[in-house]
């Protein structure tokens, strides 16, 4: 593990150009460029209001602003586990002409996903701050929740974009794999909405702690469930190494599939 980490820091001009490219062409030739950053989600924020909010009566105060802080970094998750799908194919020049570490190619794309995140949350802070609802000491848990986030997106990137090398399908089951993911996550609903006998079984999905611990920081200004946040983040770095090892594994065949 530490040879590749001396590998990728040896690397880590490439890396750093990738970040830049990635957030320069994600809306390149495009009329509002980086504004839709911003924009986005936005326009997911006033569809799913309008939608959960008044067609189907979910009664919940500042409900625009309870579903804003999570949509921000499902987006983050969905977007770029659904961009890793297509990474290695899209990238197979460079990497049939050049040597250097794959990983780079979604640890660049994952960096890239959480600056935008980043940036998407100032526009968060400022929403909340219109809706009247206070920003508080439990900020400080924001760049934690964050980070623990990137770990369990970039080892699902890993893995993704490495299998869809030799099952090209695995690009369009992704897409419908996360509209039921998003669905079996509380991101439009509360969590108190499942059946206490289910409640159990929710948690098994990874997203819904993270989604809880988002929703605290930012929605009820309290800190978030740190013992659940420990198992959250031990599944991270588990599926992290996993990828890693996966992607490791099937690299060596990437030249010739692509």
């Amino acid at each position: 593990m530490l040879s590749v980490l001396r590998e990728l820091y040896a690397y880590r001009e490439m890396y750093k150009n990738m970040v830049k490219r990635n957030l320069r062409t994600r809306y390149k030739a495009s009329f509002f460029g980086f504004l839709w950053t911003f924009i986005n989600p936005l326009l997911q924020l006033v569809v799913y209001s309008v939608v959960f909010s008044t067609i189907m009566r979910m009664n919940i105060k500042n409900y625009p602003m309870f579903l804003f802080v999570v949509l921000l970094p499902w987006i983050f998750f969905a977007n770029t586990t659904q961009e890793a799908t297509g990474l290695i194919v899209s990238n197979n020049n460079i990497i049939k002409k050049v040597y250097f570490p794959r990983e780079i190619l979604p640890l660049a794309s994952t960096t890239a996903g959480l600056v935008n995140l980043g940036l998407s949350f100032l526009i968060a802070f400022v929403a909340l701050l219109l809706f009247r609802i206070p920003l508080t000491l439990s900020l400080a848990a924001l760049p934690l929740v964050m980070i623990l986030e990137f770990i369990f997106t970039l080892g699902v990137s890993l893995l993704v974009a490495a299998i869809t090398v030799y099952f090209r399908d695995v690009e369009h089951i992704w897409g419908i794999l996360m509209m039921a993911w998003f669905y079996l996550t509380p991101i439009v609903y509360p969590l108190n909405v499942a059946p206490g006998k289910y409640l159990k079984y929710l948690f098994l999905n990874p997203m819904v702690t993270l989604t809880e611990a988002y929703r605290d920081i930012l929605y009820y200004g309290v800190f978030p469930y740190f013992p659940g946040l420990g198992v959250f983040a031990l599944m991270s770095c588990f599926v992290l190494v996993f990828g890693y090892l996966v992607f490791r594994r099937l690299s060596k065949g990437f030249a010739e599939q692509v």
